[in-house]
């Protein structure tokens, strides 16, 4: 954008050295009647009679009649009127009042170009532009969002000396504003020597509708202070509007005070604002006091009441404010039909939604694109997905969000497969198709296909990836341990400039703790202005997985201290963290510490976290008596944690019996049988694993085979126990053979199969993670980190098979199994052997 001393050369401009001539005509005056008339005039149809009349009294040639018969016309607005208008234009001698009456009628119907045509038809036939012209015109730039042509208009003011003049100011404003030049706007307003209401308010919406709410309420606050200018109902709900995105309640209490009290005319608009401010500031209660003073009979009201409760999850509240409404004899309009529709989606009620739906047909709202979509979704959600497609045929004008709608249907009814293929063959996509594509896959555990699908839409599309795209790749990075691949996303985040807020910092947290690099996650947690209650609970779980216990209770220390109110997400991740640490006491007394300080009413995960807790620490009759206490019934993940520490300590009888409760809570539990039939082998009573095993095998159970997962050079290998298929097996097994000629010696009692010893040897020695291990060790490079991810609990013999190579081969090992990390340097591990 030029600077406002050096604008480019006017496309428009005349080469004159002299002000415009005035352009003299003759002037007839018509009677008094005629005028009257005039004014009576309200139909096009009226107007042209009145033209009849002139010229049947022989004044169709006189100017005046003429020029208030066009300003006339175009007041009315229509096109007919305008085109109307126009053609007495072009048979007569065009003044400039002519030109100024056809310019803002042409502006005010939105048809920008030709206002701007006949702006530089004005200036071609030498007609001196005043000070009205230039708002006119500048107000067709503003909404063509014609840039360059405004600035060029801008120019002329400045040349024809009209910078001055505050009706002209405002329109420059405003015009800058619209076209989102904001610095333009602000040096305008800057410099202007007098400001209206209509100044302050110009610039205050244009910073509100162009995302920056901070300005346009601290630009209302400086308004403020000046004696001079009082704001409108108009500015009030730019300021509204701005405090409803900045979600900060207590400006928004600043702002009401000041409605309250300044005498401001409250309109329906004004109250529709103040209702949608408090909802996004999630103060219902004062939202639902103005909706009950204001009365159900604003529709513009109960919209907003019913749209924020839909963003709130609140669909129920949402369908009664609807009701209360109707029975009030206000009728539903679209924007109602949309809340009504979200909130039978959400709620899965087809009969409702049906209901809904006849209602739009008999109103003529299925021509309205948002409003098809919204019953797309409805459909699909509803699981209909026939009746879902019969709207989508019949729809003439299918948009991306059309197409966007149908994928997301499919993946919320899990079929992947219909989405991808929908997804494929979509004419057009946005970013929103793409999140809405990788968010599916990260929800089904398509992790791999999850990041293809994001190379591949910044390599062939080149599409940019936003906050709820990194989001969904990080949880996918964090699943698979993909570290180099979360050190290209966080690079990714910093070069794009893409915003790091407290949801994406906390995404990235925990994809770097996932991944084990606790170090990256906490500098990125370090780094957050703001933190929530989940972005410490993400610290706290990076902490406890990495096996820094005394850290993560400092974490949570710190959170209380800060005044934040814990939850029980949080609660989860400090007793998860006691548990690998085996801090029992600490524990204990924040479990204590959940409903008698912080009102948290324990529930049956936190009963599992501490009868893991005392489980580990081998206090398996008080991890009973915890789960005979608790006042609701305990599932089967409470017995299953007691069954886990059975298994850890060997107490065979109250295994079977945790067993047993799990198989009438959870039958189809394959991970308990195997825990019972392991419990059984350790003490070797094998006629009752085999009794176990044979009741999996009638039952369809199968126990999943160990799987571990490890990255070289970008492409991910997966073993599994047993399997010897990988192409570089006969270098692993010799790797694996070099390592137990290192002193590796066996521990045979992982092997929970009654087999002879040589058996149990090569059995422990096929293994997943050991296979994993060694192929880390030949394919790369000495010194470099080893890092492998096991679907299951690692068993005590690989966790000290790792121990002896990190020593012996002077590596780090970074295993990941499915309950913590483990940090493995020379020959020692990050869980101090408590797993």
């Amino acid at each position: 954008m030029a600077t406002l001393s050096t604008v480019p050369p006017l496309v428009f401009a005349t080469s004159t050295s002299r002000p415009f001539p005035p352009h003299q005509t003759h002037r007839n005056k018509p009677t008094t009647t005629t005028t009257n008339s005039l004014k009576n005039c309200k139909t096009i149809d009226e107007l042209k009679l009145f033209h009849h009349s002139l010229a049947k009294q022989g004044l169709d040639n006189d100017v005046s009649a003429i020029t208030k018969l066009v300003a006339r016309s175009c007041e009315l607005g229509t096109r007919e009127s305008l085109t109307f208008a126009r053609k007495l234009f072009d048979f007569s001698h065009g003044s400039r009042f002519m030109y100024n009456s056809l310019i803002r009628g042409y502006a005010s119907s939105g048809l920008c170009e030709e206002a701007l045509l006949l702006f530089l038809r004005m200036m071609i036939d030498g007609v001196s532009p005043d000070k009205y012209t230039f708002p006119f015109g500048l107000s067709a730039c503003a909404k063509r969002r014609a840039a360059r042509d405004g600035v060029q208009i801008h120019g002329l003011v400045v040349k024809m000396d009209y910078a001055k003049d505050l009706f002209v100011q405002n329109s420059l404003v405003h015009f800058y504003s619209e076209c989102g030049e904001l610095v333009c706007a602000r040096k305008v307003f800057d410099e202007m020597p007098l400001r209206n209401v209509v100044s302050w308010t110009s610039m205050i919406c244009g910073y509100g509708r162009r995302g920056y709410a901070k300005e346009a309420v601290d630009l209302f606050f400086e308004m403020m202070s000046s004696e001079d200018v009082r704001p409108n109902s108009v500015t009030m709900v730019c300021v509204i509007s701005a405090c409803a995105k900045l979600e900060d309640l207590e400006i928004c209490e600043k702002v009401y005070a000041f409605v309250s009290s300044s005498g401001v005319e409250v309109n329906d608009v004004m109250v529709s604002a103040l209702v949608d401010m408090y909802m996004k500031c999630n103060d219902n209660d004062t939202a639902k006091q103005l909706f009950q003073q204001y009365g159900a009979r604003n529709l513009d009201l109960c919209n907003a009441m019913a749209s924020n409760y839909v963003r709130q999850g609140l669909t129920k509240e949402a369908l009664s404010v609807l009701s209360v409404m109707m029975d009030s004899g206000v009728k539903p309009d679209r924007i109602s039909m949309l809340s009504a529709i979200a909130s039978c989606s959400v709620l899965k009620n087809v009969l409702l939604g049906k209901s809904c739906h006849g209602y739009v047909l008999r109103n003529g709202f299925e021509s309205w694109d948002n409003v098809c979509n919204a019953l797309i979704d409805m459909y699909m959600k509803c699981q209909k997905q026939e009746t879902a497609f019969k709207i989508f045929d019949w729809m003439l004008n299918k948009t991306v969000v059309t197409w966007n709608t149908i994928v997301a249907g499919y993946i919320e009814n899990g079929d992947v497969d219909a989405a991808w293929e929908t997804f494929r063959t979509m004419p057009e996509k946005n970013i929103v198709s793409w999140n809405t594509m990788i968010g599916g896959l990260v929800q089904e555990s398509l992790f791999e296909e999850a990041i293809e699908v994001f190379r591949s839409m910044q390599s062939q599309e080149g599409v940019d990836a936003e906050g709820v795209t990194v989001m969904s790749i990080a949880s996918a990075c964090g699943h698979l341990g993909a570290l180099d691949l979360a050190k290209w996303i966080y690079y990714y985040v910093e070069k794009k400039g893409i915003q790091l807020d407290v949801r994406l910092g906390t995404s990235l947290v925990d994809m770097f703790s996932r991944c084990g690099d606790p170090e990256t996650a906490m500098s990125i947690f370090d780094s957050l202005a703001n933190r929530d209650v989940s972005a410490w609970t993400a610290a706290i779980r990076a902490m406890a997985l990495s096996g820094n216990a005394e850290q993560a209770i400092e974490l949570f220390d710190e959170m209380i201290e800060q005044g934040l109110k814990p939850d029980g997400v949080v609660f989860v991740g400090a007793l998860t963290a006691c548990s690998h640490g085996g801090l029992v006491q600490q524990g204990k007394e924040i479990f204590e510490s959940m409903q008698k300080v912080h009102g948290v009413c324990p529930e049956e995960v936190h009963y599992g976290c501490m009868v893991d807790l005392l489980g580990r620490a081998g206090l398996l009759e008080e991890a009973m008596q915890l789960i005979k206490s608790m006042p609701l019934e305990p599932n089967d993940v409470i017995w299953n944690s007691l069954l886990g520490a059975c298994r850890v300590q060997g107490n065979v009888e109250m295994a079977a019996y945790a067993a047993e409760k799990i198989q009438v809570l959870a039958p189809e539990r394959t991970g308990s049988y195997v825990l019972l039939s392991n419990v059984y082998a350790s003490a070797g009573r094998w006629n009752d694993m085999a009794k176990v095993r044979l009741s999996m095998k009638e039952k369809g159970l199968r126990k999943p085979p160990g799987t571990s997962l490890i990255q070289i050079r970008g492409k991910t290998h997966e073993f599994t126990s047993g399997d010897e298929s990988h192409p570089e097996m006969p270098k692993i097994e010799a790797m694996l053979d070099e390592i137990s000629e290192l002193g590796h010696v066996p521990d045979l009692s992982n092997v929970l199969m009654d087999v002879d010893e040589q058996e149990k040897r090569f059995m422990l020695s096929r293994h997943s993670e050991k296979l994993a291990m060694a192929f880390g060790l030949i394919s790369s490079n000495k010194g470099t980190t080893v890092r492998i991810v096991k679907n299951l609990r690692v068993c005590s013999d690989c966790h000290s098979f790792a121990k002896l190579v990190s020593k012996m081969y002077n590596r780090e090992i970074i295993l990941r199994d499915n309950n913590r990390f483990h940090f493995i340097s020379q020959g020692k591990c990050s869980c101090n052997d408590l797993w």
